[in-house]
């Protein structure tokens, strides 16, 4: 038992500094255990929450959610920083915004009064499949027909495939090929392209 209480104390104070890591330095404070945050000791808080791009958006971000900082933000757990900008389309001028991490783009926001479409380029991100930025073109497919179309408005060759088995849910690959532009290149060259965005499109 004598042994026992140096070790119950020292467990003590290591607790106390543990929940006062946030206080000034130069501040004492006292360790309440009915103020502190218990939820700090659940694993699943230790690595933070990864997005996943499902069919209803990506994360808390849905059809619903207003095409605003504040909204997006919130959506996004305040781990991006987020800017505003517009581009010129189909005659008219598009609002989006776009999440940054290191002043890299890793999604893209657009939409009217609500999101409606939202690119993907966060390595970090999966789709519910399981699927990454990176991850090659026969991991899903065997041929193009049926499931691609040649894309438009990317810096190389690419197409936009559609997940299979998902409505709302595609995948832009992209690759090497020195064909025609606006064509869809053989499969056997489309089997080692990669993806290069996930798109959720309401």
């Amino acid at each position: 038992m004598k042994s026992l209480r140096p070790a119950l104390m020292v467990a003590t104070l290591l607790l106390a500094g543990c929940a006062s890591h946030g206080s000034n330095s130069n501040e004492a404070s006292w360790w309440n255990p009915i103020d502190w945050s218990w939820s700090a000791l659940w694993p699943g808080n230790w690595f933070g929450s990864s997005l996943t791009v499902t069919e209803q958006g990506v994360g808390a971000i849905n059809s619903s959610t207003p095409l605003q900082e504040s909204a997006l933000n919130a959506g996004l757990n305040g781990d991006y920083r987020l800017r505003q900008g517009m581009r010129s389309e189909q005659g008219g001028v598009v609002s989006f915004w776009q999440a940054l991490t290191d002043n890299e783009v890793k999604l893209t926001f657009s939409g009217k009064e609500t999101v409606s479409r939202i690119e993907v380029t966060d390595r970090d991100i999966a789709s519910a499949d399981g699927t990454r930025i990176g991850d090659v073109f026969s991991d899903h497919y065997q041929k193009a027909f049926g499931h691609c179309q040649a894309a438009s408005g990317e810096t190389a060759p690419a197409v936009l495939c559609q997940a299979p088995g998902s409505e709302h849910i595609s995948y832009i690959y992209q690759g090497k090929w020195a064909g025609p532009q606006g064509l869809i290149p053989p499969d056997d060259v489309l089997k080692s392209w990669q993806v290069s965005k996930i798109i959720w499109q309401r």
